[in-house]
């Protein structure tokens, strides 16, 4: 048994419960966020560490044996996104130090972001579908919380979006596990796997892996249903929008990742072009919606859409260059997507707001942060040598190679937009004159010092990914080989007596 499968839930859990006995006490609870996603951090890296050497780890509960037990699974994509997940979490709890008030604090915050860091690893390392779906709505319950923390106007009206959208989709998610399980009799996703290819009626399968499709779009803010992302992302503390971004849509891109490879690859033909169109219209309207807007954060949440495009474009090709890609993009953009949500807190601490047309002077007043602002925005466009650069181009090239020359022409066009917004916020915030009459600055909860800490850690992580990518893309090169021959994940989980009893009760 590899207990240290568990330990990414475990840890996050036992600070978030810590943080409740200390309820009262502010110092302890800041202690814990940084203690505990540090923690994090060393477990995760150990985590990847065991599953580069090994391949698969697989915890089963209870000493019950797969497909009976609740089984966690690290894979290379799981391992590398719990490591994500505490590249993100250490920062946004440094950050929280000066972003988060007291007031915030009396109201759960430390509690909440815990629960949610253990909800999404929870979600990458869990075997079982339901458990997925249990995972995901405590990810629902924590971010909700975590959305209206301070119960304002604008955070209430981008909430009731939010929750409804993602009910729905919780609501996808279970019917499609029920009709799941009573087409297969098991819950256990290498299981389903396994008896899946035996099914007769190929029909129903793709049905319910639509339903799939749909639930997991929503969450990952896929079009057609992405509205509800831009409508509430810019709505909270600042730490919490750079903790969303980062994580919660990976978190439905991961789950479409490990269902397109692992169960539903019987009719790639017809669900991976829907998953092309889905991809294209995802970064288009995106960055479109991004051009349009004059609000730092709101053209941030629009890119986070835009980018979403991209990740799944990797998926809908369906090759080992593409899946590579898409897998080096989510680990691009987490880094990215945080650390400009960070950038733009910072920026109102300074300035006293949000809104471009009320920016002005940072790079005369604060060239540090215009230079820490342009490594992320830059990478986000794709330019060379940032790890957004990289990240396109391995996509670009996955999509030359099978000739999809509509898909690399959006690609290339999104990426341009993408500059434009880019050089827009650059243009607005830094470059401009300070307007006069605009608000003043925000008075920090602690020393600034908290805030550029974590800016500078994931601007020199961008840095690194970009000049020195090869240990990021010999993982994700990992990470594809194992999604496109999932036999060793179902052999992993359950073991070749078992595989062997299936498949000879299923031959005439």
């Amino acid at each position: 048994m590899n207990g240290v499968i568990a330990l990414p839930i475990l840890v996050p859990l036992l600070a978030g419960a810590l943080s409740l006995i200390f309820w009262r006490s502010h110092t302890v609870q800041r202690a814990l966020g940084v203690l505990g996603t540090g923690l994090l951090l060393v477990v995760s890296i150990d985590l990847l560490l065991q599953t580069w050497a090994q391949g698969h780890l697989v915890m089963e509960m209870g000493n019950w044996p797969a497909p009976f037990a609740i089984v966690l699974v690290s894979d290379m994509l799981a391992a590398i996104m719990v490591l994500l997940t505490a590249i993100v979490g250490l920062p946004v709890a440094v950050y929280s130090l000066s972003g988060i008030s007291v007031r915030h604090e009396r109201y759960g915050y430390y509690p909440l972001f815990h629960l949610l860091l253990a909800g999404v690893n929870g979600a990458f390392l869990t075997g079982d579908i339901f458990n997925l779906y249990v995972w995901f709505e405590v990810m629902l319950v924590a971010s909700f919380a975590l959305l209206i923390l301070g119960g304002e106007r604008a955070q209430m009206e981008g909430a009731i979006k939010y929750v409804t959208l993602n009910l729905l989709s919780s609501a996808l998610f279970l019917t499609a596990i029920g009709l799941l399980y009573g087409l297969t009799g098991t819950l256990n996703m290498a299981d389903i796997a396994l008896k899946l290819g035996e099914v007769e009626d190929t029909g129903l399968v793709t049905v319910i892996a639509i339903l799939f499709l749909v639930a997991f779009g929503i969450k990952a803010a896929a079009f057609p249903l992405f509205f509800w992302l831009p409508a509430s992302y810019h709505t909270p503390k600042v730490a919490v929008s750079a903790l969303f971004a980062g994580l919660l849509t990976k978190v439905g891109v991961y789950a479409l990742f490990r269902v397109f490879t692992l169960i539903f690859d019987q009719d790639v033909g017809y669900t991976h072009d829907i998953l092309l169109w889905i991809a294209l219209l995802t970064m288009l309207t995106g960055v479109l919606g991004a051009a349009a807007q004059f609000e730092f954060r709101r053209i941030l949440s629009f890119h986070i859409v835009s980018q979403i495009g991209y990740m799944i474009l990797g998926l809908a090709l369906f090759t080992p260059l593409a899946i590579l890609g898409g897998v080096f993009y989510i680990a691009h953009h987490i880094v990215v997507k945080s650390n400009l949500f960070l950038i733009s807190g910072l920026t109102y601490q300074l300035k006293g707001s949000h809104e471009l047309r009320d920016l002005g002077g940072l790079y005369r007043s604060h060239p540090g942060l215009a230079i820490l602002f342009m490594i992320p925005a830059l990478s986000l466009a794709g330019l060379p040598p940032l790890s957004g650069f990289f990240a396109k181009f391995i996509i670009i090239r996955a999509g030359i190679e099978v000739e999809a020359w509509f898909a690399v022409g959006v690609a290339l066009l999104v990426g341009l937009l993408t500059l434009y917004s880019m050089v827009k916020i650059w243009n607005e915030a830094f470059w401009k004159a300070q307007p006069a009459g605009v608000a003043a600055p925000v008075p920090a909860q602690g020393s600034l010092i908290w805030m550029w800490l974590p800016i500078i850690a994931l601007a020199a992580l961008t840095l690194a990914i970009g000049l020195y990518g090869q240990p990021l893309f010999l993982m994700a090169e990992r990470a594809a080989a194992q999604l496109l021959d999932p036999a060793g994940y179902v052999e992993a989980v359950l073991g070749l007596d078992y595989i062997e009893s299936v498949l000879e009760a299923t031959r005439p």
